[in-house]
């Protein structure tokens, strides 16, 4: 059976996709670093809807935790494999550059380039491996395509996790494994929720902030049989901001 894993799954987009994915009949493996009562939520309501889902909690940006928890995994699913995989976690630590901790600077990194590189490359063997190969989603950012002020660090790596979605995405096409981006521009979410959303607004074309089942629905698409000829794309979903 083929499995789907979703870092950061428990909150904002994580939530939606892990949604979006189960509607599909594929189980979903929620990720989380902390929050249990958050994860527990989203496999409720999975399972309300018919899904099947399974928590499992490690820090992305700790590869000790990382191979451990998937290690386990593999052993107790010999017949199984994780297929479908969305790198979502991530963190912002904001600031001037000339103000930034080495402290924030590092934890950013460390979650989304570094976490992307932790996993991808322990579920890679078996999706390659695999006749019908594997889906590979990383959530970039408009952040990354065209940098923020305050946010070097964020920018700093979305911008590495688009630059490996294409590189990767050239190592593996020959397996029929699938690699893009997506690159959420203002979405309504706990990240943004302390941004000047109504200044914000005004910025976007469309006049507002995007769905999270709107990005889930087009992270749905890309682990579908329907993208099986799309890959080392970064798209872009931001309501015509910076078209």
């Amino acid at each position: 059976m083929k499995y789907a894993l979703v870092t950061g799954g428990s909150r904002g987009l994580g939530k939606a996709i892990c949604l979006e994915i189960a509607k599909t009949g594929t189980p979903v493996i929620i990720n989380y670093q902390s929050n249990e009562t958050a994860a527990n939520e989203v496999k409720t309501m999975i399972e309300a809807q018919g899904g099947q889902a399974t928590l499992m909690r490690f820090d992305v940006s700790k590869p000790e935790e990382v191979e451990n928890a998937l290690e386990a995994w593999q052993n107790e699913h010999a017949d199984d494999y994780i297929a479908y995989l969305v790198n979502n976690a991530g963190i912002r630590r904001d600031n001037m550059m000339f103000m930034m901790p080495d402290a924030d600077w590092h934890a950013v990194l460390d979650t989304t380039l570094n976490g992307f590189f932790y996993i991808t490359r322990k579920l890679l063997p078996k999706m390659m491996q695999r006749k019908h190969g594997g889906r590979i989603v990383n959530m970039a950012s408009l952040s990354g395509l065209k940098g923020m002020q305050g946010q070097a660090n964020y920018s700093a790596a979305k911008a590495a996790l688009i630059g490996a979605t294409k590189a990767l995405a050239l190592e593996v096409a020959q397996r029929n494994v699938t690699v893009n981006a997506v690159a959420p521009g203002f979405i309504d979410t706990d990240m943004t929720k302390e941004l000047p959303v109504d200044e914000l607004k005004e910025l976007v074309p469309m006049k507002r902030f995007g769905k999270p089942e709107e990005v889930a629905a087009l992270v749905g698409f890309l682990l579908s049989d329907a993208s099986a000829y799309i890959t080392g794309e970064v798209i872009s979903i931001n309501g015509g901001l910076y078209t």
